[in-house]
């Protein structure tokens, strides 16, 4: 069974006590709008599985805060309140009420905002934050590292443009030939291809790259 059909299956089970009554259509409905995507699905599963006010209630929407980095500040819209989740590939953590808007101040540098004030200004109660697009329909980012548009691929990405060759650099033999290496077998290695690919000039992720199949966890799944 795939990832992504296991959280599916966990999602609808923890909503069957977490939905009130009336509205798990609704619910149901956003759960297919996001089914493939795993960022959202990050958030539904922690939401329902972690009620923020430990009494019914749904997500109605999905919004962007920010992101960054491959890290995704999330706003859960409900009946009740806009609760903020912090979503990356090492998983998910809760931040309150994006109204009240209590970050750290690494985060707020992180995702861009001057100060606690400046983050509050933009994003308010969540009403006028943007829709989340699933990530298999926003070509601003990279459907295998999240990389948005303009930003450095993770070292590893198979998305990411060889600056030497102009193949992917996963797949091309540049990164050996430059290490004088028949193989990748050490940190210090990727230390070093690292710092040779930073002096050759890596290629930031632009949509031009987004190839025709769909990230699905550590690797690329071809359709």
């Amino acid at each position: 069974m795939d990832e992504r059909k296991k959280q599916r299956q966990a999602i609808a089970k923890a909503m069957e006590y977490a939905v009130g009554d009336g509205n798990m259509p609704a619910a149901a409905d956003l759960l297919v709008q996001y089914q493939d995507d795993r960022i959202a699905l990050d958030l539904l599963l922690e939401f329902y599985s972690y009620l923020p006010e430990a009494k019914a209630d749904h997500v109605q929407e999905i919004r962007t805060v920010a992101r960054s980095g491959g890290l995704f500040l999330l706003a859960a819209i409900t009946e009740q309140s806009a609760y903020m989740y912090l979503i990356s590939g090492e998983g998910v953590e809760f931040h309150g009420v994006v109204e009240q808007g209590y970050l750290d101040q690494d985060l707020l540098e992180f995702f861009g905002f001057a100060d606690l004030e400046a983050f509050r200004k933009q994003c308010g109660t969540g009403d006028d934050l943007p829709a989340y697009e699933p990530l298999q329909v926003d070509e601003n980012v990279c459907p295998a590292c999240h990389a948005v548009t303009g930003e450095l691929h993770e070292l590893g990405c198979p998305v990411e443009v060889c600056p030497w060759c102009g193949g992917q650099l996963i797949h091309c033999t540049c990164r050996f030939e430059q290490l004088e290496v028949e193989t990748l077998s050490s940190e210090e290695e990727l230390v070093r291809l690292e710092a040779l690919l930073d002096e050759r000039g890596r290629i930031a992720y632009s949509p031009d790259q987004r190839p025709g199949f769909a990230d699905e966890g550590p690797g690329i799944v071809m359709d």
